[in-house]
Parts: C-alpha cells; sequence; structure tokens
C-alpha cells in the first residue's frame, strides 16, 4: 500500500497542477493508490452537479455518502476556498458525504463539517506515504481514518479534566457558587494563556510550582486572577505583564485552595492544547458538572455543531449571503456594512452558549466576505470604507434559567471573540486582495452580564432581535408537573392561557419566539418532534402559520445528537412572506432523510397526505366542471385591445369568434383585471366557416398557416428520420395535427367554452401561485391557458373554493419535490370533498360571506386603486386587516358547513372526509358532488350578478 502511494506522489510531481486539465486523472490515480481500479469502478462521480437557489455548480469528485473532493491548481491557498466546498457539501443535504477533502496537488485538507468547523488534517503531499492512514475510509474496506486535529476528542477529554476538578470541589464541600466562578476563571485563563492573551505559560507553571511546593495555589492562583480584575499593572515579579482582563469574569477574582488531585487534573487540563478546544460543544463541562437531577430537569441537552447548522444556515447565513451576492453598488454594500453592526440575535435558552459561539462565528464571517467584496470591485473607496470589524459580541443575547449556564455562555462568547480575531488573521493571510483587516482589541473582555442573563425565559420581555435562535428545554407534558412542580406549572398555565396544558415545554418557546419576532424577521428552534402533533402543534407551529409566519426549512423528525433519548424537529420560519425556496426533510421507508422542495411547509411538517391517501372522486371528475384554458399556441391569434375594438365596432358581428382574452397576470395584476388583447378563436368553427370572418381569417392565414407549415415539415423529417433508425420509434405529430387545422388554436378546449357558454360568469384563479385568488369572470371573456375555469356561478362554491380549506387543500396538493405551485384539477380538484352534510342555512351563510368578502375587496380595490396581487399582498402583512376579518368570517362559515373540528388538523378532517366519499361511492351510496346540493330549490338565492366584465 505503501508503495502504490509513493507512486502517487511521484506522479503527481510530474503534473503542472492545472484545476480543470489534469483534477480528474489526480482523482483517478488517487483512488488507484487506494486500492481501488479507478474512481468509476469504485462507484464516484466527477462533476457532480450542485444545485444552488439560481445556480448549479460542479463538484470535481463525490464518492457517496464517503468523500466530496474539490480541487484547486497547485499553489493555490486552500483554506480560502473552504466556504466553497462547505456550501457544497451543504447544499448535497440530506446525503452528504462524510469527508469533504481540498487538494491542490501539493496539500490535502480533510474536513468532516458534521464534527468540526476546523479541518480534522492538514496533509502534504509529500507526507502522504507515512500519514495515508488519515485517508483510512479511501480504502474498498475502510478503516477508521487517524487524524491530528479531532477537536471533539480533544475537547471531551479536556472538559472532563476541567468537570473532574469541578466534582471534586463539589465532593469536599466547597460552596458550589464558588466553585463554578473558578472553574470558569481557570477554563479562560487556561485559554487565554494558549493564545498568548498571558505571558507564556503563566498559569502552567504556577501549577508546576504549587505540584513542586514552590508555592500555594490558593495565594498564587488568585493572585493571577487579582491582576487580571487590574487596570493597574503590576510594577514587577511575576505578574508584571498581566494585562487588564475584568469583562465581569474576573470581577471577583476567586481564591480556592487545590488539593494534590485537583493540581495533578488542572495541570493536565493546562497542558492541553487550548487551540484544539471547541468551544462549540464545550458546554458538555456543563453537562458533566450538573448533576444528573438538574440537568434532566432543566432539559440542558446538547447539540451537534452540524445540529447548530441546521438552524444558523437559513436563519444567518443564508439570507446574508443572498444580499451579499444582490448587492452591486457601493451604496448598497454600504448600507449591508451598517445593517450587520445593528444585527441582534437572540438565544432565549441558551445553555451554554453554542448557539450563540457558532451564530457570531459565521457573522464574523460573513462580515469579511462583505469587506472583501467591497475591497474587490471598489477598490478605490477602500480608504472611505476601512477594514475595521464592527460585528461585535454585544449583538449577542441570551438567558437561561440556570445560572452556571449563563455565566458558561458569556465565557463561551468571549472565547469566540477572541478566536474569531485569530481566525480573521489567517484568513487575511490566506486571501490574496492585500485587504489589511483592523483588528478589534482582544483586551479588556467585553463584559457580557447585560447580555447574557439569568432569568426564566417564559416570565420577562425579550429583548429585541433580527433573529431567534436556539434549543428550548424538553420535557413531556405528561412528566413537567414531576420535574418542575405544580406550583411553577400554574403559573406558567395561568400566563399562557391560550395554549394547552396538554402541551410539552418547549412549545411555549416556539409561541414566545414568534411573537417577539420583527416583521421580517427570522427563527430557528429545536423541538421535540411532539411540536407536529395536535395540543402542541396548536400552540407552536399552528400559532406560527396563523399570524404571519411562513415555515420555510424543517426537518419533521429526527434523532437527537445529544445525550437526550428523544427524537426532535428543527424549524425555521420567517415572520411575513419568504420568496424562495422551502426545504422539508420528511424520512422515507428506509428512516433516509429525504428532502422536498414545496410550495407551503404546513404545520405538520408532512407530506403523507399529499402523496398517499387522498382518492380520486368520481363526483369531482363527471361531470366536467373544472378546466384550463385555451392555448393559443400562436401569437398571430392575438390582436392588441385597441385594435379588437375598432373591428368590434366596424363589424358587430365579429363577436361571436373575437373575444377578450384574459391571463393570470391580468386576473390578479392589473386593476379592474382587463384583458389586454383579443383572441381570434375559430372553435368549433371548419376552415370554410372561419372563411367567413374574412379580415380576421386574412390575418390567421397571414400570420400562422406559415409557421405551423414549417414546424409541420421539420416534424415530419424528424419523425422520417426517426423511423428510418428504428421502425417502431415514437414520433410526435402535434405539429402536424396544428398544421391541419391552422386556423384554430392549439388547444381551443370547445367542452370548456360550450360549459361556461351556458352561464353568464365562472370563477377563474391563476393556475400559478403560491396562494390562488378566486374571482367571478363574465363568460364574454376567454380564458386563456394561464386560468384554471370552474363552471359555477354560485356563491356558495365560490366560498368553499376560496376558503382556507380549499386553499390548504390546494398548498399541500401542491407540494412536490420539485417544480412551481400549480393549479393541477386531477390531485387538487379531483379529490377534494365538499361538505356533505350542509343545511341550508349554512348554504346561505358560506353564500353571504363569500359575496360579501367580494364586494368588500372590489370596494377597497376600486377606492385606492389596487389590484388584486396588491390587496392580498397587504393581507399577508401583520396587524388587523378588514380583508382578513372577512376572510375568517367565510372560514368560520366554511368550517362550519363541513361539520369540521376547529381544534383539530383541518387537512387531517379533509383526508377522512375524502376517503369517506369515495368508500360511499364504491358502495353505490349517494353523496354530494361539489355545487349546490340538489336539495336547494331555488339556486337562484345563491347567485349573484358581480363578475369581471370587459371594460
Amino acid at each position: 500500500m505503501k508503495e502504490n502511494i509513493q507512486k502517487l506522489v511521484e506522479y503527481t510531481a510530474r503534473l503542472d497542477g492545472d484545476e480543470k486539465g489534469e483534477a480528474q486523472v489526480f482523482c483517478d490515480r488517487f483512488f488507484q493508490a487506494f486500492g481501488h481500479n479507478g474512481y468509476k469502478e469504485a462507484g464516484a462521480t466527477l462533476e457532480f452537479r450542485v444545485k444552488s437557489k439560481k445556480t448549479t455548480n460542479f463538484a470535481d469528485l463525490l464518492w457517496g455518502d464517503k468523500v466530496l473532493i474539490e480541487m484547486k491548481k497547485k499553489g493555490a491557498k486552500l483554506k480560502s476556498h473552504r466556504t466553497q466546498i462547505f456550501d457544497y457539501w451543504w447544499k448535497l443535504r440530506p446525503s452528504q458525504p462524510k469527508y469533504s477533502v481540498l487538494c491542490n496537488f501539493e496539500e490535502f485538507i480533510i474536513y468532516d463539517f458534521s464534527l468540526q468547523d476546523e479541518p480534522l488534517d492538514r496533509i502534504g503531499i509529500d507526507e502522504l506515504p507515512d500519514r495515508y492512514t488519515s485517508f483510512n475510509f479511501m480504502f474498498p474496506q475502510p478503516e477508521t481514518p487517524i487524524f491530528r486535529n479531532n477537536l471533539e476528542e480533544a475537547t471531551r477529554k479536556t472538559a472532563s479534566l476541567v468537570a473532574a476538578v469541578f466534582n471534586s470541589f463539589l465532593e469536599r464541600g466547597e460552596d458550589r457558587i464558588r466553585a463554578q466562578r473558578f472553574i470558569l476563571q481557570a477554563i479562560f485563563t487556561m485559554f487565554a494563556e494558549d493564545y498568548n492573551l498571558l505571558p507564556k505559560d503563566i498559569f502552567t507553571q504556577i501549577l508546576i510550582d504549587c505540584q513542586n511546593g514552590n508555592g500555594n495555589s490558593y495565594d498564587l492562583i488568585n493572585g493571577l486572577f487579582q491582576q487580571m480584575d487590574s487596570k493597574i499593572p503590576a510594577r514587577g515579579g511575576r505578574f508584571k505583564d498581566v494585562q487588564y482582563f475584568n469583562g465581569g469574569l474576573f470581577s471577583i477574582p476567586e481564591a480556592i485552595e487545590l488539593t494534590r488531585d485537583e493540581l495533578d487534573m488542572l495541570r493536565q487540563a493546562a497542558s492541553r492544547k487550548w487551540s484544539k478546544v471547541n468551544p462549540a460543544i464545550f458546554g458538555t463541562i456543563f453537562q458533566k458538572s450538573m448533576g444528573t437531577d438538574a440537568r434532566h430537569a432543566f432539559g440542558a441537552h446538547f447539540t451537534s455543531e452540524l445540529d447548530i447548522l441546521k438552524i444558523v444556515q437559513p436563519t444567518i447565513i443564508q439570507p446574508w449571503r443572498e444580499k451579499i451576492v444582490k448587492a452591486k453598488t457601493l451604496k448598497e454594500m454600504k448600507s449591508l456594512r451598517k445593517a450587520l453592526a445593528s444585527y441582534k440575535v437572540l438565544d432565549p435558552a441558551c445553555g451554554s452558549g453554542n448557539f450563540l459561539y457558532v451564530a457570531y462565528r459565521e457573522l464574523k464571517r460573513i462580515e469579511m466576505e462583505l469587506l472583501d467584496k467591497i475591497h474587490i470591485e471598489f477598490p478605490k473607496s477602500a480608504s472611505e470604507i476601512g477594514t475595521q470589524s464592527i460585528v461585535s459580541i454585544k449583538q449577542f443575547h441570551g438567558m437561561d434559567y440556570n445560572q452556571f449556564a449563563v455565566e458558561l455562555a458569556k465565557v463561551t462568547l468571549m472565547l469566540a471573540k477572541e478566536i474569531s480575531i485569530q481566525e480573521t488573521q489567517e484568513w487575511i493571510n490566506t486571501i490574496q486582495t492585500g485587504l489589511a483587516f483592523q483588528m478589534e482589541n482582544t483586551l479588556p473582555l467585553d463584559n457580557m452580564d447585560d447580555n447574557i442573563i439569568f432569568a426564566d425565559a417564559l416570565f420577562i420581555d425579550w429583548p429585541k432581535a433580527n433573529v431567534i435562535i436556539g434549543n428550548p428545554p424538553y420535557q413531556s407534558k405528561n412528566k413537567m408537573v414531576k420535574e418542575y412542580g405544580i406550583e411553577y406549572m400554574n403559573t406558567v398555565w395561568d400566563a399562557y392561557p391560550e395554549i394547552s396544558g396538554n402541551a410539552d415545554y418547549c412549545v411555549y418557546w416556539f409561541y414566545k419566539a414568534h411573537q417577539n419576532l420583527y416583521n421580517g424577521g427570522y427563527a430557528g428552534l429545536v423541538g421535540t418532534n411532539t411540536v407536529t402533533q395536535n395540543y402542541s402543534r396548536e400552540g407552536s407551529l399552528d400559532y406560527i402559520v396563523k399570524n404571519d409566519g411562513q415555515i420555510f426549512n424543517a426537518i419533521a423528525s429526527q434523532p437527537w445528537s445529544g445525550d437526550a433519548v428523544v427524537f426532535v424537529s428543527i424549524v425555521n420560519w420567517k415572520k411575513g412572506n419568504f420568496k424562495g425556496k422551502k426545504f422539508l426533510y420528511v424520512e422515507n421507508e428506509k428512516k433516509e432523510q429525504v428532502e422536498y422542495v414545496v410550495a407551503n411547509i404546513n404545520s405538520s411538517l408532512s407530506l403523507e397526505i399529499d402523496v398517499t391517501s387522498a382518492e380520486i372522486l368520481n363526483c369531482n371528475k363527471k361531470p366536467k366542471m373544472v378546466f384550463q384554458g385555451q392555448t393559443h399556441g400562436n401569437s398571430g391569434f392575438l390582436i392588441s385591445k385597441k385594435k379588437g375594438i375598432e373591428i368590434l365596432n366596424a363589424n358587430p358581428n365579429f363577436s361571436e369568434v373575437l373575444k377578450p382574452f384574459l391571463i393570470g397576470r391580468e386576473l390578479v395584476a392589473s386593476v379592474n383585471s382587463q384583458p389586454n388583447r383579443f383572441v381570434i378563436d375559430f372553435t368549433g368553427k371548419d376552415v370554410i366557416e372561419s372563411a367567413t370572418y374574412k379580415s380576421l381569417f386574412e390575418i390567421v392565414k397571414k400570420k400562422v398557416q406559415p409557421i405551423r407549415e414549417k414546424k409541420a415539415i421539420d416534424q415530419q423529417e424528424k419523425n422520417q428520420a426517426a423511423l428510418e433508425k428504428n421502425e417502431k420509434a415514437k414520433t410526435n405529430k402535434h405539429h402536424i395535427n396544428f398544421y391541419n387545422k391552422w386556423w384554430l388554436l392549439s388547444y381551443g378546449r370547445e367542452d370548456m367554452l360550450d360549459a361556461i357558454s351556458k352561464s353568464k360568469r365562472y370563477i377563474a384563479c391563476s393556475r400559478v401561485s403560491a396562494r390562488p385568488i378566486f374571482e367571478f369572470v363574465s363568460s364574454r371573456i376567454s380564458p386563456n391557458d394561464a386560468l384554471m375555469v370552474f363552471n359555477f356561478q354560485d356563491d356558495y362554491t365560490f366560498g368553499i373554493i376560496q376558503s382556507r380549506i380549499h386553499i390548504l387543500w390546494y398548498q399541500e396538493k401542491c407540494s412536490t419535490m420539485k417544480g412551481d405551485p400549480r393549479y393541477t384539477p386531477n390531485t387538487i380538484w379531483d379529490t377534494f370533498p365538499f361538505p356533505q352534510k350542509p343545511t341550508l342555512n349554512q348554504i346561505r351563510k358560506v353564500s353571504n360571506s363569500a359575496l360579501t368578502l367580494r364586494l368588500k375587496r372590489n370596494e377597497m380595490m376600486k377606492r385606492h386603486q389596487f389590484t388584486l396581487r396588491d390587496i392580498y399582498r397587504i393581507l399577508e402583512e401583520p396587524g388587523n386587516n378588514p380583508l382578513k376579518d372577512l376572510h375568517t368570517a367565510l372560514d368560520n362559515a366554511v368550517l362550519e358547513a363541513y361539520g369540521f373540528n376547529r381544534k383539530k388538523d383541518i387537512l387531517t378532517q379533509l383526508l377522512e372526509l375524502n376517503l369517506k366519499v369515495y368508500s360511499n361511492e364504491q358502495e353505490s351510496i349517494e353523496v354530494q358532488a361539489p355545487g349546490l346540493p340538489s336539495f336547494v330549490q331555488n339556486s337562484n338565492e345563491f347567485i349573484s350578478e358581480d363578475c369581471i366584465s370587459f371594460l
């Protein structure tokens, strides 16, 4: 094996190191060196597509769930490409490879982003024969890799040593608060020693001296802490070069005399490399330092860094990255920088501060990316912009009801600042723009006493923040009283009467987080997966989506990465309209996470209703009542509004074939929903009859016939060529058919025209819409294929399909893995059950509510010159809204007609009704089809006159 790897090294030395020209052959040789016949034989893929919101990138190599490899040219500074490979890895969710490797033909950097942010190892190509065990995962029979920078392992060992000292203090009767204060001061001191904030090895040497009997630990350690609290430098002695730290952490320098065992354990901890301690998971010390009862009582379990990123990435990183990419002018970038400086992050259950740590680290990186972009694109403005860091840990806030957690979180953020300063300096050294970043002052420490507070988050006002993140405490409704006591729980229930007493404890954080968000603010929380069920869902996710919240990224259920034996839901949402793609991760039958790109994520975080149980209802399909509008297929059939009116004025009888032609955009986005064009429509007429409308016929003959002839000939030639190669080849004939009837629209939808011609109006909505808006349209207006047509003219049916009940069904049935939300009759209408036993009074109530909604809506639009889209965008804004009240009244009337329980999930009840109607159909039991029930004797009572008419 070593010989094969040596051959790879020798081969690589002969390469020029061209990223594009030699990367693929290098990857193939790399696989061969580890015992494969080549990358392809191993099952790896070169140039693997990685899709983002608007673009598609290509990763150099992806080997299933094992490794992602990104090659760079020889001499490239690999660490500057960390963001790129992380983004590729992140976008491969949920089937991400374990390892990610950067290589420039001279060096490898190995990452495991699910484990830690820093590289697991860096290996020069010449070192590979002796250090190939770092790539043990590359062998056909993989072995456990041996890395030199496994931060998790180092952190756990270091945390265990410090925790052992703390536990020893408690065992011998030391005051708990004093012990905690001492340990936290010692933790930061050991960290500061490794990061050169203190004279070299000063703390370690004190411990060695005490072990050797050359001093007393009480005096020497306390003396160091005293000096770290003093603004007056020592004039001489051991502490002469110790700077002022304080930051609140050293405001009460603690003194404890250590036993020999405690000295030994603390000495071992101090001798470890604290630069390899990961503060993002250092909460382990918090976990180990607390008794089991206390930890369980407050649900203080801990998160892997990957799970933290499942919240920080969509709520913080992604929105900021999108803003930076969109910013094109210096003014826009300066505005973003200003916004960064005032950006606030809140974790209302911060524990040891791990979420805040990762959020701070990523926001600092965003700041560096923005400054880099400014200096690259606007170098002449460099002096004006400057390079001083403006993101501060003072922008981060947290609270917890465990005092030690609060103090540890303060230390975690202090560590975050010091680490970020070093990372920034390293980043400066790797980039090639000459950006001279002005570093923050490392000392004195920022005082975080006002930012991270000891408090019960359920009973205090939260500081305002742009984003709220975190991992609220877990406790089921069945165990809350036992854990917290009946008195405390009664206080909670009294304070939140709107939340069911059967809801889990974490529900209160979801509820309060949404209440405290700004409009446009983001939130991401982890909760037990009961937040998607019954009472817990009502108080959390139901409340969010009913109150201007849009869930845009969620994991329905996954095992938790902490010590708790629990399954969680991870939910990210925005208060207000979210315009991007929405991602829902749901387990399939094999318990594998599958990513769905959906139009809407409902409060159950579930796709089951959409893709499994709903049945096609015969009563909805026959007679056919829902149609797609007409597809003209050629612009030659269209003429301008002005020209059309002129023709009709001259030839009134042409109105039979020259009609206003309404499209989806005009329905929702033009004042009065007016069509701007006419369509020449000879549907149902042969060529001779069509020719009697001479001037119109000549327009079509001149503009349409030549194009259709050419396309038909082209198609015929392609078909002939295909048949010559394979006599059974499948051929296309639509262009040929269009040419054979060149005077007709491509799809005139004669059945639809025949249906709506018997009524004065029909219901229409845009075929592509996140939230369909329905309106009556005059039958004298022809609908374009961008519209869906519902052949009903009664207000009752309108009320049913404009209600939230139908909208929810639409949104669920449009939830697909890819594509835009579209109204597809076979999946939506054909499965949507109407109320089966409405009373006459209930029908009147729905009808009247629907009519009132339209009349008031039209009155508002006329008064303010709004379009339907305008007024419904305002509907999405928070606060009181008369249109919102009208919709609520309609929804309530429709719910009553269905006989649905308001406290139960609407979609579940719709599905149950769907299955019941389907079952009755199979047994030939009479069912109620869409439209007015047959027992209604006077249908005219429910048919009003309002509709969109051509003006």
